[in-house]
């Protein structure tokens, strides 16, 4: 059966997500690429981003490669999306990853703001859901068919979706920083009261990589 997973998703010692202030020079806020150096040296990453190199055979590589594979569809919030708030300015912004973005499948952006969907090269169509996180998931599941539905992020909207029990795996890469400030994961959360349980753990070479299901 499918899935609905997050997986690769960055965090700090002390449960941040992202950096405070995120902008448009700063997409993932103050600090916010910390957390992301044991992607950055895995060929996944490289290859993402149109560069040769870079890790295949380590433990974060492994995770790497695991986090990008078998899903159908995404669920992304604004923020993830991009810097943007309020009503769209028109159609000039397409997210942060140029024209080709990595995820080659239906992506649906959680909004308060009705958008029409947006088509990019590579398989990527951005579908713009304006009634909620439940509303999102039955439509990515729909698009998913048999494969995994994934929540890509950013903090607040997985947030939401494991408080409504929704998330059946995740995939948390805790990098070895302490960030004092930004977006707090586990704000308002008891995972164990929602059933969730720490499947497995494992050190890679610039983050723990820790599973966690229901």
């Amino acid at each position: 059966m499918s899935k609905v997973r997050a997986a690769g998703f960055s965090i700090s010692l002390d449960g941040f997500g992202a950096g405070p202030g995120q902008s448009l020079a700063d997409p993932l806020g103050h600090r916010g690429t910390e957390l992301h150096q044991w992607y950055f040296a895995t060929r996944s990453f490289r290859a993402m981003i149109g560069e040769e190199g870079g890790d295949t055979d380590g433990v974060d590589a492994v995770h790497a490669r695991r986090a990008m594979e078998g899903f159908g569809a995404h669920i992304l919030g604004r923020n993830m999306f991009g810097p943007v708030r309020g009503p769209w300015n028109g159609d000039e912004w397409t997210g942060w990853w140029g024209d080709e973005p990595p995820f080659h499948a239906p992506t649906f952006i959680l909004t308060h703001h009705r958008r029409d969907p947006l088509v990019m090269a590579g398989g990527t169509v951005f579908h713009f859901v304006t009634d909620g996180i439940g509303a999102a998931l039955e439509q990515a599941k729909a698009a998913a068919g048999d494969r995994d539905v994934k929540i890509g992020g950013g903090v607040s909207t997985l947030r939401q979706y494991l408080a409504a029990g929704l998330v059946d795996e995740l995939h948390l890469a805790v990098a070895p920083v302490l960030l004092g400030r930004g977006e707090a994961l586990f704000a308002g959360l008891d995972l164990p009261a929602l059933g969730y349980r720490v499947l497995s753990s494992e050190a890679g070479e610039a983050a723990r990589h820790v599973i966690i299901g229901r």
